[in-house]
């Protein structure tokens, strides 16, 4: 049933999606570029339930109150104290250690300017919690304009600059999307 309610979702949205075959694996940190619209969101949810892939997300656990909390926790919401001791990054490797199979879903993606022009450089924290739980990270897209989405590749993270270098190129040839990263450290 829910495999054939995401079929359905992508068939209302007009949008086609592929997966690349053997990319998934039973644990793995998965980026979502590009995301423009809760459609986007949807979309991304609908194509893990055409695949059987349970997930999880990151929600500030200011949310998961009163209605919301069921419905959020059935979606794989965790709920993240952000102004708790303990860093968002060893809360993750520590679910990572735990599961069997653990499925993080991050949408990096810096918030756009109010103006809708300027776009900012994406969040790393996926990367360090890919390294640090020593997973690969999983690319997955929706692109409104082409309507077209899917999931098509993965890296293991490795050195964070040229990662995120390796990520932007992979996004751009596969998908059309310029994401921006942040300037190297070096």
């Amino acid at each position: 049933m829910k495999k054939q309610l995401g079929e359905l979702a992508f068939k209302l949205a007009g949008v086609q999606y592929h997966v690349e075959p053997n990319v998934l694996e039973n644990k793995q940190v998965i980026i979502g570029f590009e995301h423009t619209t809760m459609m986007d969101a949807v979309l991304s949810i609908a194509l893990f339930q055409i695949h059987g892939i349970k997930i999880h997300t990151l929600i500030k656990k200011e949310l998961f109150k009163g209605p919301f909390k069921p419905l959020l926790e059935g979606i794989g919401g965790i709920a993240v104290d952000r102004k708790s001791n303990r860093d968002i990054v060893t809360q993750m490797v520590e679910q990572f250690q735990n599961n069997d199979t653990f499925n993080l879903v991050i949408a990096p993606e810096a918030t756009r300017a109010k103006n809708g022009e300027e776009r900012r450089p994406i969040r790393t924290g996926f990367w360090h919690i890919a390294k640090a739980a020593n997973v690969p990270i999983v690319f997955l897209f929706v692109n409104q304009k082409t309507k077209k989405g899917g999931i098509f590749g993965k890296i293991y993270p490795t050195d964070l600059d040229s990662d995120l270098a390796k990520i932007k190129a992979m996004y751009k040839e596969y998908t059309g999307l310029d994401i921006v990263i942040p300037e190297p450290k070096n």
